[in-house]
């Protein structure tokens, strides 16, 4: 971001020349070359040459993982379309490179270490206004780092001047940014669509007030900048923010604004009517095989289903419905602009959708006969039926089915609020069995709030059942069923926000203990997969999850020590980051356990407690203390608001929002195929 010195509106030189002789000696060099289908380059002085003469605002977009996981992100191609449907805006895409490119990059040519470029236009990271970042796993934090290094970008952001971008960071795991408030500028909470554009707006001003030779008094161009995005209440800027802490406790004292103008807390952005705004409207198709090779249409946004363990419903909330003609719409334009010929209709609960029938219906008729597959994400137990399964099985494509039932016992699904019983779940199965499905797939987590080795063990139990049904009511013994598990980690915003997470040794001896008892059993054992990770990875994510700005230390130890992909299990180090704990955090008083393994009390200031979700902190302690109750054996449920009175969440009226969702009536009509 240059605002002296040399001429801002000189293009930056591609940077292809300089990597295209070096693409040989990298694996996947494809992913580094950009020019897929639907992909955007501009003008660099777009406003000044095709717009109003204006400034131009140019941001750089990162998913901080490799491009076959970060190209098929919805997020980041949203804002990516969004924005450069502007004129004056110039947005490009920049992925974390392999090891083999990183060191392609230090080691560099005759001019020097080639930059993080983006893979549009090969532009330099650096040279860019804003260089944003989607995080929906705190895992991705020290591809950050290394994207920041190999841009030539000072790590911290107290040392950025005006020739660097401003770093903003966003997605889920923004909703608490403080292990990385040393490290970004500023963050954006919530939906990333119209904030995104406001930022750009309040930018373009001010280059313009630049440009014109304003004197900004006692703050530098940058920080007036930052002080703009902070004091609209719209962005969390770190550095206008300090934070004490309790020496006896270790735990934080306050976090309090440090000059005049900059609120007290932040509020997360909320898009309302999710049918102004069909993106993406040209999908980007990737050029190398990616984790998705589909087009995936948003059909619904929020959750209030009410599971404890889960943040994304928590944090996205109300439920906003896209319409069935919207939503046909989307999915007939994503199929002529991509040429993909599989369609997943996406949200936290697809089948939730109040119109999800005939959406399904719809769908099924105007693509019967072509090449056109849709599918679903995992489906709630009790959302499940048959006709829905068979609408979207309809073209011959019949994949096998998901299920999360999360808790392994009646007891544990009580806890996390996950209102499914054994009976259901048999039911559900025996109907995709007897209706021909041979495969059903089970996700479950381990280490929950209060569970106990006979919880994880009643996994097994409840797995040969869905076998023996499946057997029964299908006739035959080719039954499959995959059990998959994951450790939970609780989350900010979250009513298990304050609760202890399990130690990976624990975790690791209950999984090891159900995995004996599947494969010991002889007539149910080779039909049932067993699928599960260790709990290591787990234990960083709830390090970085519910840290505060002392984990930042951690993570640039790890970074300086190697660390990259830490999502990858063929490139995490649990011994690295206990190392890394161990040295940065000496002296404090705190360490790994403290972060992760303990119980917090409601009176706890919690490193995310002035960023505001819109959740009441005393109706997610309810809900916490609701949870203990039903582990001892209470009745105690909430219901989703969706079909209930109001239970005052909070969110509403908080951040002047209503639930949106149907019916609406309208019917999807077949399209003509040509």
């Amino acid at each position: 971001m240059t605002t002296t010195g040399n001429d801002p509106r000189l293009a930056p030189a591609s940077l292809f020349a300089r990597l295209e002789p070096k693409l040989a000696t990298v694996q996947k060099p494809i992913q580094y070359v950009g020019g897929e289908l639907n992909s955007t380059v501009k003008d660099w002085n777009c406003a000044e040459t095709t717009g109003d003469g204006g400034p131009t605002v140019r941001w750089a977009l990162m998913y901080p993982d490799a491009y076959e996981v970060g190209l098929p992100n919805q997020g980041v191609q949203i804002l990516y379309e969004v924005l450069n449907e502007r004129d004056w805006i110039v947005a490009e895409r920049t992925y974390s490179v392999w090891p083999d490119m990183e060191k392609v990059l230090r080691e560099g040519d005759e001019h020097g270490p080639i930059p993080q470029f983006t893979v549009d236009a090969h532009r330099s990271v650096r040279d860019f206004d804003f260089f944003g970042l989607s995080f929906s796993t705190e895992l991705g934090y020290t591809n950050m780092l290394n994207a920041l290094d190999l841009a030539g970008i000072p790590l911290h952001a107290v040392d950025r001047t005006e020739a660097d971008p401003i770093v903003l960071s966003g997605g889920h795991a923004s909703f608490n940014p403080e292990p990385i408030a040393d490290f970004i500028d500023a963050a954006v909470l919530g939906d990333g669509e119209e904030i995104v554009l406001r930022i750009s707006e309040v930018a373009r001003e001010w280059k313009g007030e630049i440009a014109a030779g304003a004197d900004f008094g006692e703050r530098t161009p940058r920080d007036e900048l930052l002080f703009r995005l902070a004091s609209s209440g719209a962005v969390y800027v770190p550095k206008f923010y300090d934070v004490s802490y309790d020496e006896a406790t270790g735990q934080i004292a306050s976090v309090e604004p440090n000059r005049p103008g900059v609120p007290a807390r932040i509020r997360k952005h909320t898009l309302m009517d999710l049918d102004a705004w069909p993106y993406p409207a040209k999908p980007l198709v990737p050029l190398a095989e990616t984790v998705h090779e589909r087009f995936s249409v948003e059909i619904f946004r929020g959750c209030t289903r009410g599971c404890r363990f889960c943040q994304a419903g928590m944090i996205t909330r109300p439920v906003r419905e896209r319409s069935i003609n919207t939503i046909g719409d989307m999915v007939e334009n994503g199929i002529r602009k991509s040429g993909f010929d599989e369609v997943g209709l996406l949200s936290l609960s697809s089948a939730d959708h109040t119109e999800i029938g005939d959406v399904a219906k719809g769908l099924a008729d105007r693509y019967e006969g072509t090449s056109v597959s849709l599918s679903l994400p995992s489906t709630r137990v009790d959302a499940f039926n048959i006709s829905l399964a068979n609408e979207f099985s309809r073209n011959g494509r019949r994949s096998g089915l998901t299920f999360a039932p999360e808790g392994g016992s009646e007891r544990m699904r009580k806890v996390i609020n996950k209102m499914v019983t054994e009976e259901d779940l048999i039911r559900t199965v025996a109907t995709a069995y007897s209706h021909g499905w041979r495969q059903v797939k089970l996700y479950f987590m381990c280490g929950l709030p209060t569970e106990t080795d006979d919880d994880v063990m009643q996994i097994a139990e409840l797995a040969k059942k869905v076998i023996a049904k499946g057997r029964e009511v299908s006739g035959h013994n080719d039954i499959r069923c995959t059990v998959s598990i994951g450790g939970f980690v609780p989350k900010p915003h979250t009513p298990f926000q304050w609760a202890a997470q399990l130690d990976h040794e624990t975790t690791d001896a209950r999984l090891k203990k159900l995995r004996d008892a599947v494969r010991a059993d002889k007539r149910f054992g080779r039909a049932i997969g067993f699928r599960y990770h260790d709990g290591k990875p787990g234990m960083v994510e709830g390090l970085l999850s519910r840290g505060d700005r002392r984990v930042g230390r951690i993570i640039e130890e790890v970074w300086r020590d190697g660390g990259r992909f830490d999502g990858w299990s063929e490139h995490f180090s649990y011994d690295r980051w206990v190392t890394s704990s161990e040295r940065a955090l000496a002296g404090t008083g705190v360490d790994l356990e403290w972060f992760t393994t303990r119980d917090r009390e409601y009176d706890e200031v919690l490193p995310w407690d002035h960023l505001d979700s819109g959740l009441d902190k005393d109706w997610l302690w309810g809900d916490w203390e609701d949870a203990l109750a039903a582990a001892e054996g209470e009745d105690i449920e909430v219901e989703d608001c969706r079909w209930t009175p109001c239970y005052d969440c909070g969110v509403c009226p908080e951040m002047q929002t209503e639930i949106q969702i149907g019916p609406t009536g309208q019917k999807l009509l077949p399209l003509s195929v040509v």
